[in-house]
């Protein structure tokens, strides 16, 4: 072989080998990022899950506590009593649930109770009126906001709620939330890890330094693996450098260069070092598939979670249910003694006049007007069971123009035999029969008999008793019309502490009350889209209930 024919040998065998070393980093680096990749992307997968886990429970606690009596009543009287004990409720929830700090403001966004009521830097007392969660939860129900503590200059999530008593917003209930344990969690590895809300500004960090700024475009030495936050409109991105990958992707290549030195014995270390890798990749395969698992597990124990909450929620509209029926079937057992006086007169018309026709029948021309008494009486008798029959059914749950005259009449003629029992006059103006709101005429009239036999029974012992209605028709700021129907009696009116309660399941004056009635008929009238509610007491005057619908 001449010297030519060897170099373009030695030539051709050092391309080749180059091209192999440089095959093996690419094969190696490719085979790395992807393996980092799915590695980076689990990882992130499960701190994600974490987070808005924690987000989860903390919202959860805000709702609980918007509904809570104490909570209302301590905002809605603003006695200091109250205050204090709801600021000793709230340390210990806090300590159960993990929060940072639970707070409720009143309606000028001050403070009255906190959980750190007894600190140096204790919430109470400070005005959080500027606050963007207080503004956000007084208009829309609920809001959130991450900012640096005005007291405790410390960064956290604020989670608001509104709190309402009688229709109307009393304060707000606030949960802060710090991530010092996440965050801490996300330290290590030479990773970054950081939450950002949709502005791309760094919410939660792994490197306390970056918080509040704008996440740096990643360079070509890093990857970026993101992945929402459920709950949110945040997402968690790791920011992962591939400084290890290429420090092994060089490394093979390099190892794959010295392999091509000692051909003989080269070949044995390659199927060695080949196992090796299949080893590696099976451990990291087994490790990857067992993450998946775990994060497979955890998904499926909240999607259970999720089941058992909507099962709950069904639940509880069922009972829902079957508390309006009971209450109506309540209603019934008082109405059925008038109702069988008001059929029993009637049915001894009838007979009377039955057993004079046949006496008269060949002898007097009052017979045909005898019958024809008889005819009315048994139509009197047929629209009483008619409504009586009607107002046991079971409501549907539907929502369709109703005629407001109708309903009213209803629920007068179902009402008549205990007010008749006393004379009780009911004084009302006539209502337009083409007048019709949104509802369902069998729950409408259940909230009329409700109310007009609360003002019946609360004129017992009065000595010129009188049950007096009026309508009135007017417009929501939003642009829709409504109609409100007022019962008034001269009666006693409520009582300051009955006034305050109103509405609370279970809670009556009655001797044989079930608690019910008020609690149902609010209940339905917001399902209609309405309201109910009564005046203020004034020393001197009855009650007066307004029952405001929706116009159709």
């Amino acid at each position: 072989m001449g010297r030519g024919k060897a170099a373009m040998v030695w030539f051709l065998a050092a391309l080749l080998g180059a091209a192999l070393v440089f095959e093996t980093w690419q094969i190696a680096l490719s085979r790395g990022e992807t393996r980092l990749t799915e590695d980076a992307g689990a990882t992130a997968r499960a701190r994600a899950l974490t987070l808005s886990s924690e987000l989860a429970k903390q919202r959860a606690v805000a709702v609980i506590l918007a509904g809570d009596r104490d909570v209302t009543e301590a905002l809605a009287t603003r006695d200091p009593g109250r205050a204090e004990a709801i600021s000793r409720k709230f340390e210990d929830l806090r300590v159960q649930t993990g929060g940072t700090v639970i707070y409720a403001l009143n309606t000028a966004g001050l403070a009255i109770a906190a959980s750190n009521w007894h600190d140096p830097d204790s919430f109470v007392g400070v005005s959080y009126a500027f606050r963007g969660y207080f503004t956000g939860a007084m208009a829309q129900g609920r809001a959130w906001e991450y900012a640096l503590g005005s007291v405790s200059h410390r960064p956290g999530l604020y989670l608001s709620e509104r709190v309402e008593s009688a229709g109307h917003p009393v304060g707000v209930i606030v949960v802060k939330v710090e991530f010092d344990a996440i965050e801490a969690s996300w330290r290590g590895g030479g990773i970054e890890t950081v939450a950002v809300d949709p502005k791309g500004v760094v919410m939660l960090t792994s490197r306390p330094a970056g918080r509040f700024t704008s996440l740096a475009a990643p360079g070509a030495d890093r990857i970026v693996i993101e992945r929402p936050v459920e709950g949110t409109d945040w997402r968690l991105e790791m920011v992962v450098p591939l400084d290890t990958v290429r420090r092994e992707a060089a490394a093979q290549a390099l190892i794959a260069g010295l392999l091509l030195l000692p051909l003989g014995g080269g070949g044995l270390w390659l199927r060695a070092r080949q196992r090796r890798r299949i080893a590696r990749a099976e451990v990291e395969a087994r490790y990857r598939q067992d993450l998946e698992n775990a994060v497979a597990t955890r998904t499926q124990a909240l999607s259970e979670e999720i089941r058992e909450r909507k099962e709950a929620e069904r639940n509880l509209a069922a009972m829902q249910a079957r508390l309006v029926q009971a209450n109506k079937l309540a209603a019934m057992g008082q109405i059925t003694a008038g109702v069988a006086h008001e059929v029993n007169q009637p049915l001894a018309t009838i007979r009377l006049l039955a057993e004079n026709a046949q006496a008269m029948l060949h002898e007097q021309p009052e017979v045909g007007s005898n019958l024809g008494l008889i005819v009315q009486m048994s139509d009197r008798i047929a629209r009483i069971t008619s409504e009586l029959r009607g107002f046991a059914r079971k409501a549907r749950g539907d929502r369709e123009p109703v005629s407001l005259a109708e309903a009213w009449e209803a629920s007068l003629l179902l009402s008549a035999s205990r007010r008749e029992s006393d004379r009780t006059p009911v004084i009302a103006p006539r209502i337009d029969p083409g007048l019709k709101v949104i509802g369902e005429k069998v729950r409408l009239e259940q909230v009329m008999v409700n109310l007009i036999q609360n003002a019946h029974e609360a004129l017992s012992g009065v000595e010129r008793p009188e049950i007096r209605v009026s309508l009135t028709r007017g417009t929501r700021a939003d642009g829709t019309a409504i109609v409100t129907l007022t019962i008034a009696d001269n009666g006693p009116g409520l009582p300051e502490e009955v006034a305050r309660n109103l509405f609370t399941p279970f809670l009556t004056t009655k001797r044989e009350g079930t608690g019910l009635g008020l609690v149902i008929s609010q209940g339905i009238m917001r399902d209609f889209g309405g309201r109910l509610w009564a005046d203020p007491p004034v020393p001197g005057q009855g009650a007066r209930f307004h029952m405001e619908m929706v116009a159709a």
